[in-house]
C-alpha cells in the first residue's frame, strides 16, 4: 500500500492530499530509510518514523486497512513504539 494512503487510513491526516505533501516536504522513515517519494511501500511490520507536531512518532505498521473507518478502528493498524 502507498504511504500517503496508509498514512490518511491511520488518521495521522485529514486528507489524502496532506498526507501526499507532508511526506514530500519532511523526513519521513520507513525501517530508517530516508523517504521523500508518497508512493513508497508500505507492509505490515515496517516501521514508521515522522515529525507530527512537536514530538516525534515512531509506528510499527500491524495491518493495511481497506477504507479510512472510525479512530478505533485506525488505532488497530498500528503500533506505538517509544522513541530511543
Amino acid at each position: 500500500m502507498r504511504l500517503d494512503k496508509w498514512l490518511w487510513h491511520a488518521r495521522f491526516f485529514k486528507t489524502r492530499s496532506l498526507a501526499t505533501r507532508y511526506i514530500e516536504k519532511s523526513r519521513c522513515r520507513i525501517d530508517g530509510r530516508v523517504v521523500d517519494k508518497a508512493h513508497a511501500t508500505v507492509a505490515p511490520g515496517m516501521i514508521l518514523t515522522f515529525a507530527l507536531g512537536p514530538k516525534v512518532r515512531v509506528i510499527k505498521v500491524v495491518a493495511l486497512g481497506e477504507r479510512r473507518g472510525p479512530a478505533p478502528e485506525a488505532r488497530l493498524l498500528y503500533e506505538e513504539i517509544e522513541p530511543r
